[in-house]
């Protein structure tokens, strides 16, 4: 698909138009100050699904780190101290 890209004016001018758009094509709509590219709007979902990803993308980075650098151990560990730190919240 191609890139729209649009004057800061039509912001205002077109703002339903350019809302609809990014809905529909969920595609990105570069919007201009003086002939450069300044903002990029998405609708709203794109918006939250972009941010789910890369906070996954994220996480797993993280854990790719970990595990070359020996920062792991078994998973039953991790549920003992998992419950361990369930029956200390409870007790209190």
């Amino acid at each position: 698909m191609e890139t729209v890209i649009r004057p800061s004016a039509d912001l205002r001018n077109h703002y339903n138009e350019i809302s609809k758009q990014c809905k529909e094509s969920r595609e990105a709509v570069i919007i201009t100050v003086n002939g450069r590219g300044d903002t990029a709007v998405i609708g709203l979902q794109d918006y939250y699904q972009m941010k789910s990803e890369l906070e996954l993308l994220r996480t797993l980075a993280e854990a790719e780190d970990d595990l070359k650098n020996g920062r792991i151990k078994p998973i039953q560990d991790s549920f003992d101290d998992l419950r361990a730190s369930l029956l200390e919240r409870k007790n209190r």
